[in-house]
């Protein structure tokens, strides 16, 4: 083997002759025992063994599978640090005696100073070296041959350390080289895949450890390998149906919904990025952000596919609850608009009734004027969508306020075919505003009559419980979905051909201001009962 230098070439034998030739400028005595200059104690020892461990750890596998081949030739293989310090020694026993008899043992390092050898000529060099026989400067190493390979880190470029394989001058064969070479590079490659697959490993754990997503992970072929805790609890809502094995193991695409966006990508070659998923749990709707991913090895096949399931449930009522809001806002710069516009005629009609009846007296008058107020206070009740106005909170007998209402509606309720019953019990004594309770009574009767197109009958129940006056309005009108009942309150939500959805949630907003509760339960077909509960002021009740 030759080496390039500024002189031309220089050869392995020639390095040799060189390094021999100072020992004897140095006076060294061939016939002793080689020596080590420099030796590590234990405790640098034990702590330069723990930073190449893994390391040690794989040479041990490639010596004993080569030691296991039944090759029989008495061999030692030795690995340094990148200073020249044996850190471990493995191989044929006798050998192995006769290496420590020479000093050659875990601590001791080699250096110029000390003799050629084939791990510093390699360390220095930074190449493979051989010594065969009388290559060794020592007499007693005459009958021994030593090869010495570097091995490199994950840039290849800095040498961690070494590997060298001793054994007797008589089995010296170039396979031995050559596997010397094989181990080191083999060495390497097995030290970057591991950290590859430590990173991966770390990754993987994160990946499947997180509570935010739930991760499913499939090979090519469709077949679940792995699934965090994450996505056995979206997927399996009961904890007692959460078992992983009736999933890993098996095909995805039987999973639903996920199991046709996997098809997509193993089969259509797709990418999933950000489908939205709706599944109905125990009765209510869950919403769901799912991505599909393939992943590829190096020669660009299907290795992977890892799919990440996130809950935006609550993300998606938020959005909901802005929209409403955005529709709150709206209704209201309505409701001022029109309250406005419609207040300004009644105004005038008013007026104008007033000095008519001067003149001569109306026929009605009283219930024309009576309608005229009531149709102001209900104007003005719009104006709380916009512009809450200051209740006038006082104490009011409730069953006053009802009968009130209810003989307003008495003569539209006949004309209708509507029969209307009453079971009052006691009635207490409520701090409100006396017209915005109006309102609630008026608005909900409103609905029940127009829930009963043909006729029917509405039933109003007055009681007091838990220190609440509970007034409940129940027809058997053709009553709500499901669907219809949850989305009830919200601003311009009718099922109404000429309706604007605001009366209920005027309804809400007053019984908010009154620390009141409001209860809609209702079934197609079977009708809707409407609850009213407001707090007893603390007076005494009547009967």
């Amino acid at each position: 083997m030759i080496l390039n230098n500024r002189f031309g070439v220089i050869t392995d034998q020639e390095i040799i002759q060189q390094a021999k030739q100072q020992c004897i400028d140095k006076g060294m005595n061939p016939e002793l025992l080689p020596t080590h200059t420099y030796r590590l104690n234990a405790e640098a020892l034990a702590a330069r063994r723990d930073k190449y461990n893994e390391y040690i750890e794989v040479i041990q596998v490639f010596v004993n599978k080569f030691l296991s081949s039944g090759s029989g030739n008495p061999v030692v293989i030795t690995m340094t640090d990148n200073e020249g310090f044996i850190l471990d020694m493995e191989g044929d026993p006798t050998i192995i005696e006769t290496a420590r008899y020479l000093g050659i043992m875990e601590g001791s390092g080699y250096s110029q100073e000390d003799g050629p050898s084939s791990i510093d000529l390699c360390l220095r060099y930074k190449r493979p070296f051989t010594l065969i026989g009388e290559d060794h400067f020592h007499h007693i190493l005459h009958r021994m041959a030593c090869y010495s390979a570097p091995f490199h880190g994950e840039d290849g470029k800095a040498i961690i350390g070494t590997i060298s394989l001793m054994t007797n001058k008589e089995f010296v064969h170039p396979h031995l080289y050559a596997l010397l070479c094989t181990m080191a590079d083999s060495l390497e490659r097995e030290m970057v895949t591991r950290k590859q697959n430590t990173q991966l490993q770390t990754l993987n754990q994160v990946l499947l450890g997180t509570k935010h997503y739930g991760v499913i992970i499939t090979d090519a072929e469709g077949q679940i390998l792995q699934m965090n805790e994450t996505s056995l609890s979206l997927l399996c809502p009961d904890v007692g149906d959460r078992d992983r094995t009736k999933y890993v193991g098996r095909p995805v695409f039987g999973i639903k919904p996920i199991g046709e966006y996997y098809e997509r990508v193993i089969h259509g070659q797709e990418i999933c990025i950000g489908e939205e998923l709706s599944l109905e749990i125990y009765g209510s709707m869950h919403h769901y952000i799912l991505d599909v991913q393939p992943v590829y090895d190096r020669e660009g096949q299907l290795m992977r596919v890892v799919g990440s399931l996130r809950d935006i449930t609550e993300m998606k009522r938020t959005e909901e609850v802005l929209r409403n809001t955005e529709k709150l806002v709206f209704a209201g710069q309505v409701a001022v608009s029109i309250a406005h516009e419609v207040r300004n005629p009644l105004t005038t009609v008013k007026g104008m009734l007033q000095l008519a009846n001067k003149d001569a007296a109306l026929r009605h008058y009283d219930l024309i004027m009576s309608e005229l107020e009531r149709a102001n206070l209900m104007v003005g009740e719009f104006m709380i969508l916009g512009k809450p106005q200051a209740a006038v909170f006082k104490l009011e007998n409730c069953g006053e306020i009802l009968e009130e209402v209810l003989h307003l509606f008495a003569i539209q309720a006949s004309l209708g075919g509507i029969k209307m019953t009453q079971c009052f019990g006691r009635n207490a004594t409520i701090l409100c505003d006396r017209n915005q309770i109006k309102q609630v009574f008026l608005n909900i009767l409103k609905n029940a009559m127009e829930a009963l197109p043909y006729g029917g009958n509405i039933h109003i129940q007055m009681d007091v419980e838990d220190e609440y006056q509970r007034v409940t309005f129940t027809d058997n009108g053709s009553g709500m979905t499901e669907d219809v009942l949850r989305r009830i309150g919200e601003p311009f939500h009718t099922t109404k051909p000429d309706g604007n959805g605001l009366g209920i949630m005027i309804v809400h907003r007053i019984m908010e201001s009154h620390n009141g509760r409001i209860v809609i339960r209702s079934e197609e077909e079977r009708g809707t009962s409407v609850e009213i509960r407001l707090p007893v002021s603390g007076q005494s009740l009547s009967n």
